[in-house]
């Protein structure tokens, strides 16, 4: 009888469909997975390494499973993904681990073992990067840029329609580069045509982490005019002072960036605009801080997510002079977080009084949770709805908008 397999994942959902990928082969294969880590015999630990905080939470959490073996609790350990990949020599401080295994190539089969809930799924369309940015240790552990063949990917979009799932997540380290491997020159919007004439049956199609360099005017009109894709942009534009974009090695200015924003929100009414920033960046001074605080708070970005900046070896910005000390970074992230939490309160107040339509997740004490699709899995708001009649995850239900807070909305459902 083979053993009972359990795993934890950690770090982005494009980690998530890895594990995904490899519990859909060793089910294959007759290991039985089991949900509770503690029923397991051997347990895969799928590590993230791409900042300090998600190294240290990778080794936390091996070293709880170590206690765990050493208790008789567990009969092996294998660590996998980003932090193996990056770091060769782990088993000479590990020993007590049964086997390190790199980062995954893509999977262009269609075996996966769910690990979302059944009403929504993220489809990897593309692994590693193109970019190149001064602070970021992708490329060294992903590699370039490899785009899953569009056969596989449309196998996989059909086989999602089937089960009729609620929201289909498009990801990758930058989408906007599909194809730039395989041809030179973007593919992402032929490729979306394809997706959504094969998910007739899919409600939502969300497309996670859009690089401002290749957001086309093609791109944009394909996102207002299908009613399926969610009006959801995740633009991560890390900083806005051109000396840093540059430092950065981002190849777009704050000129282009402004220019962008302004014809996203002409050419998408109602869009909900997500990006992400680095605070602290080495040799970013009060006055470039400044800049990008007003930036904030005159752009008013719906969602925003903020990342102390984290030195990494292997990259160029590790050896860039200026660099920041701790205590200073976290000034600044607080002071951004402070100044978004204060817009996104205003921003949901808008939304008081109309009708939006709710992917249902979950019951919860008696009412219900749910998302609008201007708010993506795990790290966005929720919608708290109240329900006269019962509803289940993975229904849409129109929710009057009855109350608002910071992050999040509160609702009843029209009778």
């Amino acid at each position: 009888m083979k053993q009972k397999l359990g795993i934890l994942t950690l770090g982005c959902p494009r980690n998530l469909v890895d594990s995904e990928s490899l519990l859909g082969r060793l089910n294959s294969k007759g290991y039985s997975i089991v949900d509770d880590i503690a029923e397991a015999e051997v347990v895969l630990v799928n590590t993230c390494a791409f900042i300090e905080e998600a190294r240290r939470e990778s080794v936390d959490a091996i070293l709880d499973l170590v206690e765990l073996k050493k208790r008789g609790k567990l009969k092996k350990i294998i660590v996998y993904g980003c932090l193996a990949q990056r770091y060769k020599d782990l088993n000479k401080e590990l020993p007590e681990i049964d086997a390190f295994v790199g980062a995954l190539g893509l999977n262009h089969e269609s075996k996966r073992f769910a690990l979302t809930p059944k009403h929504y799924a993220y489809l990897k369309v593309c692994e590693g990067c193109v970019n190149n940015c001064s602070y970021c240790i992708i490329p060294k552990i992903k590699g370039r840029l490899n785009s899953l063949d569009e056969s596989s990917i449309i196998r996989k979009v059909k086989g999602f329609n089937r089960e009729k799932i609620s929201e289909l997540n498009i990801i990758g380290q930058d989408i906007t580069g599909y194809g730039l491997d395989l041809s030179g020159k973007s593919q992402l919007c032929g490729l979306l045509n394809k997706i959504i004439r094969n998910a007739p049956d899919i409600g939502w199609i969300r497309l996670l982490y859009l690089n401002p360099e290749r957001v086309s005017d093609e791109l944009l009109e394909l996102i207002r005019a299908n009613e399926q894709v969610c009006k959801y942009i995740d633009l991560p534009i890390q900083h806005i002072n051109n000396r840093i974009l540059k430092l950065m090695n981002r190849l777009i200015t704050k000129k282009e960036i402004v220019s962008l924003i302004d014809k996203i929100r002409k050419v998408i009414p109602g869009v909900c605009l997500r990006t992400s920033l680095i605070v602290g960046f080495p040799s970013e001074t009060d006055k470039e801080f400044e800049e990008l605080l007003d930036f904030v708070k005159e752009i008013q970005f719906e969602r925003l997510g903020a990342f102390i900046y984290s030195r990494e070896e292997d990259t160029a910005a590790y050896g860039f002079k200026g660099q920041i000390t701790q205590e200073l970074k976290q000034k600044r992230f607080d002071i951004i977080m402070a100044a978004q939490q204060a817009i996104s309160a205003e921003v949901n107040a808008r939304f008081l009084g109309r009708s939006m339509r709710v992917l249902i997740e979950e019951e919860q004490d008696g009412a219900y949770i749910g998302r609008s699709q201007l708010d993506a899995p795990e790290v966005d708001g929720l919608v708290y709805v109240n329900s006269k009649r019962s509803l289940k995850a993975g229904e849409f239900a129109e929710v009057k908008i009855t109350d608002t807070l910071e992050y999040d909305l509160a609702g009843e459902v029209a009778q």
